[in-house]
C-alpha cells in the first residue's frame, strides 16, 4: 500500500514542528537568563505569525473579510479576545451575506 503525498507532508510537517521545539529548548536552556534581545525576538513570534496567517485573507479572501480583520483589530483594542473573536465572526458572516 503506497501511501499518499498528503500523509508524508502531514508527517514533515509534524517532525519540523518537533525538531523547532525540541531545537529552541536546547538553545535556550543553555541560558541561566535570557538576554533581553533575544527575549524581544521571542516575544514578537505570535505576532508575527498571526500576521502570516492573516494578511492572506484581507489581501486574496474579499472585502468581507479584510473589514471584518480591520474591525478586530479595533476591536481587540477595548475588548477580550473572546468577544472580538465572537463579534468578529458574526461581523464575516453578516458581510459574506450581505456582500
Amino acid at each position: 500500500m503506497a501511501v499518499s503525498t498528503t500523509i508524508w507532508v502531514i508527517l514533515a510537517g509534524a517532525l519540523a514542528t518537533y525538531l523547532t521545539r525540541v531545537g529552541g529548548h536546547a538553545v535556550l536552556s543553555r541560558f541561566e537568563r535570557i538576554p533581553p534581545r533575544v527575549e524581544a525576538a521571542l516575544n514578537a513570534v505570535p505576532a508575527a505569525v498571526l500576521t502570516a496567517i492573516v494578511a492572506p485573507y484581507a489581501v486574496f479572501f474579499g472585502a468581507a473579510e479584510a473589514i471584518t480583520i480591520a474591525a478586530a483589530v479595533l476591536l481587540a483594542l477595548r475588548l477580550p479576545t473572546l468577544a472580538m473573536l465572537a463579534i468578529g465572526w458574526a461581523l464575516v458572516w453578516v458581510l459574506r451575506q450581505a456582500i
